[in-house]
């Protein structure tokens, strides 16, 4: 079975990168920790991560849920949205 890459998600070694755009409008660039920040679970991985925007400080937060590989499976911005790459500057 072959996976496309997600349109949200780049990896970046032992690191995920992505950007959530917040109510107001506010990008901001989030990087998680592969090792640090992504919790294991009976199917595979998860991460909750809380989000501030510096300058309107807006709150989002952002969710994962991985399979056994780090594969993104589900993705939910609770207060944004998630930035496609394609649309990075």
């Amino acid at each position: 079975m072959f996976f496309r890459r997600d349109p949200h998600l780049k990896s970046e070694g032992n690191f995920f990168l992505c950007r959530v755009r917040t109510a107001s409008g506010e990008v901001v660039p989030v990087r998680i920790s592969k090792s640090a920040e992504i919790s294991r679970t009976e199917t595979g991985y998860y991460l909750r991560k809380p989000i501030v925007a510096p300058n309107s400080l807006d709150r989002a937060v952002l969710e994962i849920w991985f399979d056994r590989r780090l594969r993104p499976i589900k993705k939910t911005v609770e207060g944004g949205e998630l930035v496609p790459i394609k649309e990075w500057r």
